[in-house]
C-alpha cells in the first residue's frame, strides 16, 4: 500500500505551509499530492506549482469539477500538466455537487453518472491525440451543421495514458468509476465497511468491462491526527465540524451523498439528526451529534501503533493508496503527522 498527500484547498493563510507539506512529502518518498478545488482556488494552478518544486511525487486533482470545464479543456490541462511535471499526473474527476454546479457554473446537475461516461469519453479521446468527434447526449462536437471540424490536441503528453481517477460515493457510480476509470477517490472509508460500501460496487463495473482490480488504484482519504492513545475521544473532537458538514450540510436534504454514506454504513437515525440540525443552522448541534465511533472509523487518530494497526486494516480491505490528510493548527504539528504516516506505515509492514 502506498500513501498520498490531500492538500485540500489551496488559501485559508496556508498557502506557503501546504508547499512545506507537498517538499516534505515528496522527500517521505508519498506516492501522489492531490489537491482539490471547489469555488475557491482551482486545482490546475495549484498542482503546477506544487509541480515545480518537486522531483518524484506525483500531482493529482481531486477534483477537477466536471461541470467547471468542457471536456477538451480538461484534455489539454491534463496533457499540459504531465508534459510540464515529467509525467507524474493523475486526471481526478467528479460532478461536484448541485449547489455548486447549479450555483456557481450555472450548469444543470442532471444524469451525472452518463455526463460523467461522456466526459471521459472525450478526454481520452482527445488527450490520445486523434482528431476529436463525438456524438453524445450531452456533447456532440465538431457542432453540426456550423464551421467546425474535428481537430487534435497539438501537445505532446509525457505519457500516451494518463491515469483517470473518479470522486464516488454512491453504488451505480462506484459501479461506473470500475468499468471506465484507473482509480476511485473515495471519502469517508471505514475499512470495516469500505467492502460492502464502495469495493463490491467497483468490482462489478470492472467484471463488466472484462477486468480484473488488479492494477486499479483504490485511493481513499483520511484525516490524520497524532497523539496520546487515551486522547482519542479529544481527537476525534477536532474533526466532529468536518464530519458534520459533510454529513449534514453538502448538498440538499435530497441529494446528500455523504449523508447517504453514513446511512449505508449503519448510521441512519444519526445521519438524520445531524442533517436536520445543521440544515435548521444549529451547527454545534450537528457537530455534537456525530457519533465518535463515525469519526474513530473514517480518520486516522493516536498514536503511531494505533495508526499502523488502521493502516493494516484498510490494507487488508483492498486499499492501494492510503491519501492523508494531516491535522494540525502549525507547520511542525503538519510535517510531525506527515512523517508519522511513513513510520505507521513502515511498522505496520505495507512500506
Amino acid at each position: 500500500m502506498r500513501l498520498g498527500i490531500n492538500l485540500g484547498y489551496w488559501g485559508a493563510g496556508m498557502d506557503a505551509d501546504n508547499l512545506a507539506v507537498a517538499k516534505e512529502a515528496d522527500k517521505l518518498g508519498y506516492s501522489v499530492c492531490w489537491a482539490a478545488e471547489a469555488y475557491g482556488s482551482d486545482a490546475a494552478t495549484v498542482l503546477s506549482w506544487v509541480a515545480a518544486q518537486t522531483e518524484r511525487i506525483d500531482v493529482g486533482s481531486a477534483i477537477f469539477q466536471i461541470p467547471a470545464r468542457q471536456p477538451a479543456m480538461t484534455a489539454m490541462t491534463a496533457a499540459t500538466l504531465d508534459s510540464l511535471s515529467g509525467g507524474r499526473f493523475r486526471l481526478g474527476l467528479g460532478v461536484s455537487g448541485p449547489q455548486v454546479s447549479e450555483g456557481w457554473y450555472g450548469v444543470k446537475f442532471d444524469k451525472p453518472l452518463a455526463r460523467t461516461r461522456e466526459y471521459v469519453d472525450i478526454v481520452r479521446k482527445a488527450m490520445s491525440r486523434e482528431r476529436l468527434s463525438y456524438e453524445g447526449e450531452h456533447w456532440t462536437l465538431p457542432l453540426p451543421d456550423g464551421p467546425g471540424k474535428p481537430i487534435k490536441l497539438t501537445v505532446h503528453p509525457a505519457r500516451e495514458h494518463i491515469p483517470v481517477y473518479i470522486a464516488a460515493i454512491g453504488p451505480k457510480n462506484l459501479e461506473q468509476t470500475g468499468e471506465i476509470a484507473e482509480g476511485a477517490l473515495l471519502i469517508f472509508p471505514a475499512a470495516e465497511h469500505i467492502e460492502d460500501t464502495a469495493l463490491k460496487h467497483i468490482r462489478a463495473g470492472r467484471e463488466k468491462a472484462g477486468l480484473t482490480m488488479d492494477g486499479f488504484d483504490v485511493c481513499p482519504t483520511l484525516p490524520l491526527a497524532l497523539g496520546d492513545d487515551g486522547a482519542v475521544g479529544a481527537l476525534a473532537d477536532t474533526f466532529r465540524p468536518y464530519t458534520a458538514l459533510y454529513v449534514g450540510g453538502m448538498g440538499s436534504r435530497k441529494q446528500n451523498f455523504y449523508n447517504q454514506l453514513a446511512q449505508r454504513m449503519g448510521y441512519e437515525k444519526e445521519a438524520a439528526e445531524i442533517q436536520d440540525k445543521y440544515l435548521s443552522g444549529d451547527k454545534d448541534g450537528a457537530a455534537a451529534a456525530v457519533p465518535q465511533q463515525l469519526i474513530d472509523s473514517t480518520t486516522l487518530l493516536g498514536s503511531v501503533e494505533r495508526i499502523a494497526d488502521r493502516m493494516q486494516a484498510y490494507a487488508e480491505a483492498g486499499v492501494t493508496t492510503l491519501t492523508l490528510a494531516p491535522a494540525g493548527f502549525t507547520l511542525d504539528e503538519r510535517l510531525a503527522a506527515l512523517r508519522a504516516g511513513t513510520e505507521a506505515l513502515e511498522r505496520a509492514g505495507l512500506a
